[in-house]
């Protein structure tokens, strides 16, 4: 990536998106919300603390900006850092204390693909897994890779959301989702070719999140309890 072009995204970031920019964050538990974008910016994703918009004049980069008050630029910009260059990833260009500029990449997240009814490959999963094997190798904790932060292109896997890859905590949620790829996904959503609404999909993932939650507090040790 050529540094003067990187360069001349940031001016525009800094000089015509983030004046206009409306960012407003409700609850740490919900994606926030983008009240205003100026033209031509495209929003692409909003995650519980930041979003991520492109430009179409410089379509190999995007840049994601924390919510006001919300935690893990910091943290999110030395995973980038420890992770160097993979190809299920992006990359780090450039940051500041409001935002990052990152490598583009193109794809569905498994999440718009359960909305749309496109077949998720075997490989698409296999690759995460490669990915999330070369994090932890580089010192990194994979945290909270779920349907809407793994994306597939041109039949492989990436992994969009890297944010919380320092938090130590153990967490299962890929797994979980690996568990309803190979026995709910393949033998019978797959070859039915069937679409499920985005009401029906924020359903199953507040109820899992709510039944996580309360799994957690009933396998936490007794004694921590009071």
């Amino acid at each position: 990536m050529d540094n003067f072009e990187i360069h001349q995204f940031v001016g525009i970031i800094e000089n015509e998106l983030l004046p206009q920019l409306k960012l407003i964050s409700v609850s740490p538990y919900d994606p926030i919300q983008v009240d205003y974008l100026p033209h031509p910016w495209q929003l692409l994703g909003a995650g519980n603390y930041a979003a991520v918009m492109a430009h179409p004049n410089y379509p190999e980069l995007v840049v994601k900006i924390y919510a006001p008050g919300r935690p893990g630029l910091e943290e999110e910009r030395e995973v980038y850092r420890r992770l160097g260059v993979h190809p299920a990833f992006s990359r780090c260009f450039y940051a500041n204390d409001h935002f990052l500029v990152l490598k583009r990449l193109y794809g569905v997240t498994l999440y718009d693909c359960m909305h749309k009814g496109l077949r998720i490959p075997k490989q698409v999963i296999l690759d995460i897994d490669h990915a999330l094997d070369y994090a932890r190798d580089r010192g990194l904790f994979p945290h909270d890779i779920h349907g809407r932060n793994v994306m597939m292109w041109e039949n492989r896997g990436y992994v969009v959301d890297i944010s919380d890859f320092l938090h130590q905590e153990a967490c299962s949620k890929w797994d979980n989702l690996k568990t309803a790829y190979y026995w709910i996904y393949r033998p019978i959503l797959s070859p039915l070719r069937i679409r499920l609404s985005y009401r029906t999909l924020d359903w199953v993932r507040k109820t899992y999140r709510i039944l996580s939650n309360f799994y957690k507090a009933c396998c936490r040790p007794f004694n921590s309890r009071f």
